[in-house]
């Protein structure tokens, strides 16, 4: 596991469903404690953006963002390793079962969008679409193309290099299942990480590179990569704020998610981060570069907190 986010600074006041009286007299000192998450590399900007303003918010809080990829995460979680599980899909009925036989509770909160990007090399001057048919024809398991004038005819001979997310992110399974048709039904000679920065340190430095990740990891390598359009059936649609919101970017789109522990949703500290998360969503999703809610997306989301808050001294 690689934590991305571990020190204390504060400050601030907030009012807050959770907080008792005697809290709320003690102002910046009300939330203490640490939460302890971990998962998605995808979601981890978001998660980060969001401890360190909530850190800004009250002195005392210690939110620890741990990056094993979603399936690495879901185990910590179902072990009863943390306090949160960060996940770009939701989670899979074997890994509920895990945390069920493990007396692990959980409640899921919709946090943000992603759309999943196609990026090459910034030499390649040859592709800017890409048609799902040619995606499965490059990742489907027993895949033999390595040239890009295998994909297309009217493609140059470049050997073609691929990069992609490890078997333990959301992003992997996600992107299998809807380019290729099945659960892990990849192919496995590429360069694998679950950390997006060294896929994108791979695209950039391969002029036949190709990889996928996360739309914010794009976004913040705008400079050293160019994204594909992707058609899946209805033309070619750029991922954007607009096109993952809406979902016309199809079938790549999808949401973000925390699970959060219901034992530990009973502690202050962590029903509070939620809460930040919750209010604050917009800006923390700007910031880290990631697609917000839409609104009613938002209202759920709201709705979702509010019920967990009056159930959770039954949790």
């Amino acid at each position: 596991m690689r934590t991305l986010h571990k020190f204390l600074v504060g400050g601030g006041v907030a009012l807050i469903a959770v907080a008792s009286a005697a809290a709320a007299v003690a102002g910046v000192q009300a939330i203490r404690g640490t939460v302890n998450s971990d998962g998605s590399s995808t979601v981890a900007p978001f998660a980060q953006a969001a401890a360190e303003s909530f850190e800004r918010k009250y002195s005392g809080a210690n939110v620890l963002v741990g990056v094993s990829g979603t399936g690495g995460g879901f185990e910590r979680f179902c072990k009863n390793e943390t306090d949160l599980s960060n996940a770009s899909r939701p989670i899979r009925l074997s890994e509920a079962a895990k945390c069920h036989e493990a007396g692990i509770g959980y409640i899921q909160f919709l946090v943000a969008n992603d759309g999943i990007s196609l990026v090459v090399n910034r030499q390649n001057t040859w592709a800017n679409c890409l048609t799902t048919d040619e995606l499965k024809r490059v990742w489907d398991r027993g895949s033999r193309i390595n040239n890009w004038n295998q994909i297309r005819s009217s493609f140059p001979d470049v050997p073609l290099k691929l990069f992609g997310p490890g078997t333990d992110s959301g992003t992997f399974e996600f992107f299998t299942e809807k380019v290729n048709g099945r659960a892990r039904q990849s192919r496995s000679d590429y360069s694998a990480s679950e950390n997006d920065n060294v896929l994108v340190q791979g695209v950039a430095g391969e002029r036949g590179g190709m990889g996928y990740f996360g739309l914010s990891y794009y976004l913040a390598n705008k400079s050293r990569l160019k994204v594909l359009r992707v058609n899946g059936g209805s033309g070619c649609v750029t991922p954007s704020v607009a096109s993952v919101q809406n979902r016309t970017y199809r079938p790549l789109s999808r949401g973000l998610f925390v699970y959060a522990k219901k034992k530990a949703f009973k502690r202050d500290v962590v029903a509070a981060f939620i809460r930040h998360m919750i209010v604050n969503e917009k800006t923390i999703a700007t910031k880290a570069r990631i697609v917000p809610l839409t609104k009613a997306q938002l209202r759920k989301a709201q709705r979702q907190y509010n019920t967990a808050i009056k159930n959770r001294r039954n949790y």
